[in-house]
């Protein structure tokens, strides 16, 4: 409101140089009256200014003290990792998680009990969960052996005996998160049982999460099976009322992809006016995103949704030791080229630093991430107020 302040005094002064002038040059017609329209009109410029400061002043307070509302959308360890820094701040948080896994402990799970795969959920709940150490180390807890309880997660049989109590997969989450003392909402991005189908470049259809990676092929298409799903209703309104929308990190076509495919929930990504961010991966996965660079992963999303989704884009800038690359590259895992000139070809504001934790493998950092997200969510509030 700087603008208004100038100007009003602005003119005050050079109707108070008319009356000034009045006195003195009295041949002036109706010069008098100028003036005191001129100081008038400055008086209500400046009441007006006053008025709209505190007006502004005031709903940038509410804002401010309005808990922001943010949105994840993925599956595996990356989304849990993301959660794990975010959950630190005073936040109203939401994560919207893949159900297509059919392998491992969560497959079994599935099939012997027609449930939807629990592991992701499971791993985003003790994300989010303000537990002691020993509960969350129960329920990642995996038997080592034993008839039927070999390669079982604990906090997998845990959401299976709860949704037989409670009757279905949602009161099941709902319930233990209350017991966990959960940090937000965990939400399955369906109800219905999904399954995952690729169609590769060489012709081949393959189907099933746990097989697509292992087909060996460059990924054409995915399709979720069937294809007449229906969002949860509570993911379309935490979507609508976000302040902002993350997606990513995971696989790009097992783990992002499969919650963008649900109808719905791309488009309420689309007409929402939050801050959305794409974080990409550090590295390729084999068998998913071979060779494809930072603009790569976002061309293949915008490709199967039909639209733009993202503001920003978070890639990693920071090297990896020799010794991590040499792993990988057992693995025909490479670091994602970050071809910066593509990704502003798409419009995305690009934000390349050292978000990297380096162990055993590379992964995000969680307080590096969650710094950078709510640091873009302050500055896109002040702008938003500022604009109006």
């Amino acid at each position: 409101m700087r603008q208004w302040w100038l100007l009003a005094w602005t003119i005050a002064c050079f109707g108070m140089g008319l009356l000034t002038g009045v006195l003195r040059l009295s041949h002036w017609p109706h010069a008098a009256d100028i003036g005191v329209a001129i100081v008038l009109a400055a008086v209500l410029l400046l009441a007006f200014g006053w008025w709209s400061d505190i007006r502004r002043q005031r709903r940038l307070q509410r804002w401010r003290e309005r808990r922001l509302k943010i949105v994840c959308i993925g599956g595996g360890t990356g989304l849990s990792t993301i959660l794990r820094g975010l959950k630190e701040y005073d936040i109203d948080l939401t994560a919207v998680v893949t159900v297509a896994d059919d392998g491992g402990s969560s497959g079994r799970l599935r099939h012997d009990f027609a449930m939807p795969p629990p592991g992701d959920i499971r791993n985003c709940l003790v994300a989010l969960a303000d537990t002691e150490p020993l509960l969350e180390r129960l329920l990642q807890f995996r038997f080592p052996a034993g008839e039927g309880l070999e390669g079982h997660s604990f906090g997998n049989l845990f959401l299976a005996a709860m949704t037989h109590i409670m009757g279905d997969f949602e009161s099941a989450i709902r319930e233990t998160s209350r017991v966990l003392a959960v940090r937000g909402k965990v939400l399955p991005a369906v109800r219905e049982d999904v399954r995952l189908r690729a169609y590769l470049e060489d012709g081949r259809v393959v189907e099933g999460e746990s097989r697509i990676p292992e087909a060996g092929g460059r990924i054409e298409r995915l399709e979720l099976v069937p294809a007449d799903l229906e969002p949860l209703p509570d993911v379309i309104a935490a979507i609508e009322s976000a302040d902002a929308i993350v997606v990513g990190p995971g696989s790009l076509y097992t783990s992002v992809l499969p919650n963008l495919l649900v109808p719905g929930i791309a488009e309420a990504i689309a007409s929402s006016r939050a801050c959305k961010i794409y974080i990409c991966n550090v590295m390729t996965q084999r068998g998913e995103t071979d060779d494809l660079s930072a603009s790569s992963h976002v061309r293949v999303i915008y490709r199967h949704v039909g639209r733009r989704l993202f503001d920003y884009v978070l890639v990693n800038a920071a090297p990896l030791p020799e010794e991590a690359l040499r792993r990988y590259q057992e693995q025909m895992s490479y670091p994602v080229r970050v071809d910066m000139e593509e990704l502003h070809k798409l419009g995305l504001k690009v934000i390349a630093r050292d978000f990297i934790h380096y162990a055993t493998y590379a992964r995000h950092d969680s307080r590096k991430v969650a710094e950078q997200i709510v640091s873009l969510l302050g500055y896109e509030r002040e702008t938003k107020h500022l604009t109006r």
